[in-house]
């Protein structure tokens, strides 16, 4: 129990920290408005404390049996993080051209799987906070629960921002300006995962 309040901390610094999750949070709040972005919100929040939770109770197992599937699934991840920013850079304001909904709840709860800074925070956490001879399903679900408690919020601080940028930058080759932000952002945030 002596862990919780570093565990929380822990959460709170790498949910609210840039990366894929929040950045495409704020380009849809930008693009949608905060309501039309929550199911993308809650995706990630419940998609994330899962993949902890099988993360941690046996999945790190396959990865030290066989490094390559975590150079792959890193490398897949990659890929797959820079089409998502090739689209939102390329996503015109409000009501220009086809509009693309905000990735929703199952989408962003999938996209755990292939995002790399996910990855990295599941992999350095279940280590971080369980002990060898301790009861591993009450440390792993007390992780998954900490994090769930966590990054709702910490992912509206973000919609928040994305909303009222959209609300700032009135016209669309502003719009456009900071989604192409949001994208340079989204592939930077890769560099430390990749190296």
């Amino acid at each position: 129990m002596e862990t919780l309040l570093p565990l929380l901390g822990f959460a709170v610094a790498t949910s609210v920290t840039p990366g894929p999750n929040v950045l495409m949070v704020a380009a849809a709040a930008a693009n949608h408005g905060v309501r039309a972005t929550v199911p993308h919100m809650l995706g990630i929040t419940l998609g994330f404390a899962a993949m902890l939770a099988i993360v941690g109770l046996g999945l790190a197992g396959p990865f030290a049996a066989w490094p390559l599937l975590h150079t792959v699934l890193k490398w897949g991840g990659a890929a797959w993080l820079l089409v998502l920013a090739w689209k939102i850079a390329r996503a015109g304001a409000p009501g220009e051209g086809p509009s693309r909904p905000p990735l929703g709840f199952v989408g962003a709860a999938l996209f755990q799987w292939v995002n790399p800074k996910a990855w990295m925070i599941a992999l350095a956490a279940i280590p971080a906070f369980t002990t060898p001879a301790g009861d591993t399903l009450a440390e792993t679900l007390r992780i998954a629960g900490a994090f769930a408690l966590v990054c709702f919020p910490c992912t509206a601080v973000w919609a928040g921002l994305g909303a009222g940028a959209g609300r700032v930058l009135g016209t669309p080759a502003a719009l456009r300006a900071f989604n192409v932000g949001m994208a340079a952002l989204m592939v930077a945030s890769l560099v430390p995962a990749l190296i």
